[in-house]
């Protein structure tokens, strides 16, 4: 990897000058070209502009820039559960364009009712109500709207670090400070938050399974009864930074909900559609919430579509608008859905992903024992994070250290994202075969332990 010298500058980041180091001395003539286009028209803004690279082409686990430098993409936005570009569903869309390229909203249409019946049917127990939007952000808003008019309350509980969307409804219960900070003036109203559940760090985890008194869940319980009236608790089943949650953390606050009259919102827009080896996150708790949202890899990777699916007894909205989307019923994008969900259920992928992200885990954990450096490993599926720390004993998080990673494996052709500045969060597609997910693990760690040498 070149050198790379990391300075500030007035307004720019540690983050924002690295990128531009690399992008300046990894990119040829044509990417940078169109990247000094993109960044003079595109309003900047924190984790998206201006870009690192650019993608002329995007083929399975492949992303490929106007050079011709291909990297396999660990990252996705998470909409890549099926690969790019899958034949079968690029054929359907081209088909139903053909057919019927789009239903104004007053007018319902096939594709877009038989999307909203296999959901239906996907989701367990009485999850059979659904509305669709166009991204993920809306869908959780419409959920917002359902619990307020199903309760007649209007405060949430969520969690600080947590990411629902960037609209002012997404962002205040989210907890992301990105997407809360520069925002003039209050947000939402009534929008609680507690401490999510953060077991690597938390000193009860550390004593042993036995050990854990599910602090955190009590936390949630014990907000929802000093508040007395929180309309719904609204969660990430697993946290895509990632994190996966304590044994009967969910249990128990499904419990706590039940008992204080609040409904359960699952958050499964990055982790649902099989990512983490079962179709919804949550099933791997053994609960079910009052209202799924789902969204990104639902399209496929081509077009934008999320849903919301709720219980039946919750379809209290028919008197006024809760969603009224342009899009609603566009048959195109619910064949992307419907055609996307076969694709996932036909090639059996949710069960793939169990058995490859079980054991690039386990391959990963024997390294960790290995790098001073590497301070935890976890995820659920082919969501999976390595936590960067300075050392073992300290456990200190080292974002720089996780950022010159980063460089090493994009040089190397493997692209991901850093979570919560230290955790290489890696995602692939559900399509990746044990050859490729074992060419991106040697780039990842031959990447550490160059670091870590250094």
């Amino acid at each position: 990897m070149k050198n790379i010298q990391i300075q500030h500058t007035e307004g720019e980041s540690n983050t924002s000058q690295a990128r531009s180091d690399w992008t300046r001395q990894n990119t040829g003539e044509h990417s940078r070209d169109l990247l000094k286009r993109d960044a003079d028209a595109f309003l900047h803004q924190s984790l998206s502009s201006p870009c690192v690279s650019t993608i002329a082409k995007a083929q399975g686990i492949w992303i490929e820039d106007l050079d011709s430098r291909r990297y396999m993409d660990f990252h996705g936005n998470s909409v890549h559960h099926i690969g790019y570009s899958h034949p079968r569903l690029v054929a359907a869309i081209k088909q139903q364009i053909d057919d019927l390229s789009f239903s104004p909203r007053r007018f319902t249409n096939t594709v877009s009712v038989e999307l909203a019946e296999r959901l239906g049917e996907l989701a367990p127990g009485d999850l059979s109500r659904v509305l669709f939007t166009t991204g993920g952000s809306d869908a959780v808003e419409v959920a917002l709207k359902i619990a307020r008019a199903a309760t007649g309350r209007f405060k949430t509980l969520s969690f600080w670090d947590a990411f629902h969307g960037a609209g002012f409804g997404a962002s205040s219960v989210g907890g992301e400070a990105t997407f809360r900070s520069h925002i003039a003036g209050p947000l939402v109203p009534g929008t609680e938050h507690v401490a999510p559940f953060a077991c690597y760090r938390c000193p009860y985890n550390h004593s042993g399974p036995d050990v854990c008194g599910l602090a955190c869940a009590n936390m949630v319980d014990y907000v929802l009864e000093r508040e007395g009236d929180i309309a719904a608790v609204i969660a990430e089943p697993m946290r895509a930074v990632p994190q996966v949650p304590p044994p009967g953390y969910w249990k128990q606050v499904r419990e706590a909900c039940d008992r204080h009259n609040a409904l359960l919102i699952f958050d499964e827009i990055p982790t649902g559609l099989g990512k983490t080896g079962k179709f919804f996150s949550f099933e791997h708790d053994e609960v079910e919430p009052d209202i799924v949202v789902m969204g990104k890899a639902l399209g496929g990777g081509i077009l934008p579509i999320a849903a919301v699916v709720a219980r039946n007894d919750l379809n209290v909205c028919g008197d006024f608008a809760i969603g009224h989307y342009t899009h609603e019923k566009n048959p195109t994008t619910a064949r992307a859905a419907l055609t996307t969900l076969s694709i996932i259920e036909e090639e059996d992928l949710a069960e793939h992903a169990a058995e490859l992200g079980a054991y690039a885990i386990q391959r990963l954990s024997e390294f960790a024992e290995t790098s001073n450096i590497v301070g935890d490993v976890r995820g659920r599926g082919l969501l999976f994070g390595v936590e960067i720390v300075r050392d073992k004993s300290s456990r200190i998080p080292a974002p720089e250290f996780a950022e010159q990673i980063y460089y090493r494996c994009l040089d190397a052709g493997l692209s991901f994202k850093i979570s919560q500045g230290c955790v290489l969060t890696l995602s692939p597609p559900l399509i990746i075969t044990r050859a490729e997910l074992d060419k991106a693990l040697d780039i990842v760690e031959a990447a550490i332990a160059e670091t870590s040498a250094n």
